[in-house]
This record gives structure tokens, sequence and C-alpha cells, in this order.
């Protein structure tokens, strides 16, 4: 029994062994996959805007200069007494006129305060004629020689002091009159309304700031440049300047020139009056960027975008496209400027007419080829199926 047993594990041993043969014999001989079409090495791929022609051009240098829009004309306005705002009319972009009433303080406390003082003004007065009186009767008593002239000095330092108490009165009332005056705030130039830093409702102390106004017919840019430069300037000096919003270049004029060098770097800080664009009313705003160069002069170079030029080697270089490969064209770089609004660099070791890959792009290998992606054709418009087709 037990022999059998034994015989019968072992036949099963050797039928798995040879079910696992036969399995691995088919997985050889089964037909191999097609392998994926890869693209070629080296091939790299381009849209038509990723390169442009090297051309002469106008290149303009200067000064370079850049900072901040500020308006010549700007003012904060501000609570000159404490109390409930009550009133603030207008938000920030509404346009306001000097003189236009802007916002109201609560005036019940300086009414009550106002009509104080008047009847304490009223009060000295009504001192005065009885101090009048009593030295118009000193005086004629002095006279007939009923009582002495003390009396009739005592009677005048009366009269004095009463006069000086009426005065004090009607200025401190003209002081309460003031305060209530200053209730009422009112624009100090005509702008626009730039920053609204108070709500109807709350109360302010004296200089809380309540609205900020900025007349923006008048900007300047003040810039910072190394004191070497400072005997170039001359004022009216023209520049042109980039300014972040605006749709082409923008010209400026140097007005001022800071006495003082700055402490710690020494650099002097100039003024230049920003003229609006033609045609475009308040297209400046304060608070943009601008970057531009002052007494700039033309020159007509070959040169490419200064991004377009690499430093990735010991030389710098530019990326080019010749007989439909990569070429990496070491340079020698000069003057540097702008064209329109773009940064340009002279170069040379380049021909006019090569096809410049732009900076954008990034570093490419030497050497690989470069296929130029077609432009697709508009897909044309699906054809609708007639009514007869779409019943069958």
């Amino acid at each position: 029994m037990k022999r059998a047993l034994g015989w019968a594990l072992a036949a099963l041993v050797v039928l798995a062994i040879g079910l696992a043969l036969g399995r691995a014999y088919k997985a050889r001989n089964a037909p191999t996959p097609a392998l994926a079409v890869l693209p070629a090495a080296g091939q790299i791929e381009l849209a038509a805007t990723d390169v442009t022609s090297i051309q002469l051009m106008d290149i303009t240098q200067g000064l370079r200069v850049t900072g901040t829009l500020k308006a010549v004309n700007a003012a904060i306005v501000k609570a000159r007494v404490a109390g409930e705002l009550q009133m603030l009319s207008v938000r920030e972009g509404d346009t306001v006129t000097a003189g236009q009433v802007l916002a109201k303080i609560d005036p019940s406390e300086f009414q009550a305060r106002l009509q104080q003082a008047q009847q304490q003004a009223d009060a000295a007065l009504a001192q005065i004629d009885i101090a009048q009186r009593q030295f118009a009767n000193n005086k004629a008593l002095v006279d007939q020689g009923f009582i002495s002239k003390t009396a009739l000095d005592t009677s005048l330092s009366n009269l004095q002091a009463a006069q000086a108490t009426h005065r004090a009165a009607l200025a401190f009332a003209d002081i309460v009159r003031q305060s209530l005056n200053d209730t009422v705030l009112k624009a100090p130039i005509s702008g626009q309304v730039a920053q609204r830093l108070a709500q109807a409702g709350e109360r302010v102390g004296v200089d809380a700031r309540i609205l900020e106004i900025v007349d923006l017919r008048q900007l300047e840019l003040e810039s910072y440049l190394p004191s070497v430069d400072v005997p170039k300037l001359k004022l009216g000096q023209q520049a042109q300047l980039r300014v972040e919003g605006a749709v082409g270049p923008v010209t400026a004029r140097l007005v001022r020139v800071n006495p003082s060098a700055q402490a710690g770097t020494r650099s002097v800080l100039i003024y230049l009056r920003i003229e609006q664009p033609a045609g475009q009313s308040m297209a400046l705003r304060q608070g943009l960027f601008a970057e531009g160069l002052l007494n700039a002069s033309s020159t007509r170079v070959l040169a490419v975008p200064l991004k377009s030029v690499r430093t990735d080697q010991v030389q710098p270089f530019v990326q080019l496209v010749r007989q439909g490969k990569v070429h990496h064209q070491t340079v020698t770089l000069g003057l540097r400027g702008m064209a329109g609004s773009e940064d340009m660099v002279a170069v040379e070791g380049l021909v006019e007419g090569d096809l410049l890959i732009k900076g954008a792009i990034g570093l490419l290998r030497q050497g690989s080829t470069v296929l130029f992606t077609p432009i697709s054709p508009a897909p044309a418009a699906a054809t609708l199926p007639s009514a007869s087709g779409a019943a069958r």
C-alpha cells in the first residue's frame, strides 16, 4: 500500500515538471511584439516664432534709470479734531476738486463749546461796562477833590483787566469756531482718491488719516544714479522710459537733481518729469515701475537681444540654426542699449541674416537637427448629413 502511494506521488511530480517545461518552450517560441517607433536621437522641434533673423538695427544708449512713478501733487486728508466720522462721501478712484466737501465729523460738542465761549465773551463785555462807569465816576470825584487819586488808579486797573478778559474770551471763541469749521473736511487739491483710510461711523482722533488724494496730471520718476554719472547730467535732458502697463515708450525730462548723496551708496537722487502719452489721458498711475535711458543716443549696429546671449561656457555665445542644425557661435559683446522695449547688445562674430534661437528656448545640444513645426491648417467644417441620409 505504501509502495503504491509512493509511485503515485512520483508520477505527479514528473507530470508537473513536464507541464512547466512545455510552457517554457511555448513562451520561448512565441512571436516578439513590435517595438514602438521612437523619434530619431538629436532632433529638436522648434516653432517659427522661436527664432529670429539677425539684422542691423538702431540701439539707444544712455544712463540707465529705474524707479517708481510718483505724483508731483499729493495730499493726505487728516482729521484736525477728534470725534465721530458722520459722513464720508467718496471712495477710491473718485475724482474730487479743491475745496470739495469730502467728510464731516460730529459737530455737537464744538457747537456747545462755541456757545459757552460766546457767553463768556458777553459776560466779560458786561464787566467792561461796569468798570467803565466806575472809572468815570471816580474820575469826576477826583476832579472835585472828594477822593484820592489812588482810588482812580484802582478803577482804571479794573477797567483794563475787564477789557483783557473780554479779548481773551473773544480769542477763545475764535479757536472754538475754527475747531467747529474743522469738523468739515475739504479736498486740499484736485485729483483722484487713492486710499480711503476710515469709514463712516468710526471715531477718529486728531491727525487720523482719512483719505489720500493724488493728482495724476503731473508725475515724476525718482531714480538713483552713481555719483560718477552726475557730471554728465544737465537739466532738461530727455529720457525714454518703459513703464509697465503703458502701450509704448514714455518721454520724461530731467527737472531736478538732489544736492546730497546717499550716505551708504554715495548715489544721487534725480527727478524726471513724466509726460502722459498723447491720446491716453491718465494712462500712467502712481506706483508703476519704470526703466529707461537718460540722455540717449542712437547707434546702428548688428545686435541681438541680451537675453539670447548665453554664458554657460567660458566665452559668451549664441545659438543659431545653420544648415538645419543647432550651432553654438562664440561672440564678442559690444555696446548695450535698447531697441523699442527690449534690451539689446551689439555683437561681433555673426552675419546679418543668421537665424538666432531666442533665449527663452534654453540651452540646446550643438549639432542637433532642427525641425520646424508645420503650421496646421484650419480644420474644415464638418459636413452635416442630409435629411434622407439621417433617415436611413
